[in-house]
């Protein structure tokens, strides 16, 4: 019979916790990504440029300098966003 370690079951805790907090940050990123890209989707490009897309670029800094997505992540992810506004005005223009 293995030996219950008190260390590791505090690892197992700790670990619980954590991946608790990171799913709830992953989807904030998530929802904030696909307000953008709705609010594209409705023409209204002005607010998904200034406010939407700002606050969904410092929720995923945000969660890169809370150790949730790695740093590359959350380049891409940012990029993403960039490249679909400018599409946008691209197309408006």
């Amino acid at each position: 019979m293995a030996k219950r370690i008190k260390s590791a079951m505090k690892r197992v805790e700790v670990a619980k916790r954590n991946q608790q907090r990171n799913v709830v940050v992953k989807t904030t990123i998530k929802t904030y990504t696909k307000k953008v890209v709705e609010a594209l989707n409705r023409n209204e490009i002005d607010n998904a440029q200034n406010e939407l897309v700002l606050d969904a670029i410092s929720k995923i800094d945000k969660a890169v300098s809370k150790g949730v997505i790695h740093k590359n992540t959350a380049a891409r992810k940012k990029s993403r966003l960039m490249k679909k506004i400018n599409n946008a005005l691209t197309v408006k223009a």
